[in-house]
């Protein structure tokens, strides 16, 4: 079971983005999904999240309107594409897998909970 993510790089403020998380050993069908993020020195918090065979999907506050999280499940690919990038955006950006959308939904606020997967972690770096 693993989740490879790809598509970050440095982008100037205003400008866009698509990470990519590629999964293997598992189906995505039977999951929930979700994207991540930690810049320096802060904890890492959930950027958006979905399951798709409930079709339900969850953005950040600080998000919402921007980013948008799809999925090729033929390709067992999931994505976020992300507009209007602002230098807060600069993170380390993680996707996850879980069979349980609750665990998605308060990893980061439950100490008591763990994901099954998680990826290695991609850069992004927006500059001002």
């Amino acid at each position: 079971v693993q989740l490879v993510e790809s598509g970050g790089g440095l982008v100037q403020a205003g400008g866009s983005l698509r990470l990519s998380c590629a999964a293997s050993g598992f189906d995505f069908d039977d999951y929930a999904l979700g994207w991540f993020r930690q810049a320096p020195g802060k904890e890492r918090e959930e950027v958006s999240c979905f399951t798709s065979s409930d079709a339900i999907t969850y953005y950040a506050d600080s998000v919402k309107g921007r980013f948008t999280i799809s999925s090729d499940n033929a390709m067992n690919t999931m994505y976020l594409q992300m507009n209007s990038l602002k230098p807060e955006d600069t993170a380390v950006y993680y996707c996850a897998a879980d069979p349980i959308l609750h665990n998605i939904v308060v990893v980061t606020t439950d100490k008591d909970i763990s994901l099954e997967v998680w990826g290695q972690g991609t850069l992004v770096t927006v500059s001002s």
